[in-house]
């Protein structure tokens, strides 16, 4: 079974272990939708069941029924927090979901190619593309996620096509 990552704890609010999470989704008011999460901590994943969602400037304070200590809630400090595949978000047309970009081949509107999707800063404006090319001499591409860069995106053929605004290169 597919996971997606949808938060990660960065630490914990108050004494009674409730989690402050830094949300990785698009739409932080989809933890109000679920009844239960996976926290994967370096590879172990463990199932915890929402007690309560809130919300602080750009973090979600996650209260979770199995948890009520502060000291075992900053056992979990850095876990990833995981949804089955089967409960994201459905995509409309022209979008995808993050993960289905890294490893992806880029080339530009001219057919050279660059490189690979190798990370992908979340910025707050716009995600930013780390392009990783194989050749000793040739440094990472920085490229952002803009409708003037980005052409297509073909997750099949895990291929994308760009255009290299002046600068960028």
């Amino acid at each position: 079974m597919g996971y997606f990552e949808i938060g990660k704890v960065t630490g914990t609010h108050g004494i009674k272990g409730t989690f402050r999470v830094f949300p990785t989704t698009e739409d932080p008011s989809r933890f109000e939708l679920l009844k239960e999460v996976t926290f994967d901590l370096n590879g172990k994943k463990e199932v915890f069941k929402i007690k309560n969602v809130a919300y602080q400037k750009n973090m979600i304070l996650l209260t979770v029924k199995e948890i009520d200590d502060i000291n075992v809630a900053l056992k979990y400090k850095n876990a990833a927090i995981l949804i089955p595949e089967e409960l994201a978000i459905p995509l409309d047309e022209n979008e995808y979901y993050t993960k289905d970009l890294y490893d992806m081949k880029v080339y530009t509107d001219e057919g050279e190619y660059l490189g690979f999707i190798d990370n992908i800063f979340v910025t707050g404006a716009n995600d930013v593309y780390v392009i990783k090319n194989d050749e000793k001499d040739v440094k990472d591409l920085l490229i952002p996620a803009i409708k003037d860069c980005i052409l297509n995106v073909d997750v099949k053929e895990k291929k994308m096509t760009v255009h290299l605004l002046e600068g960028l290169r």
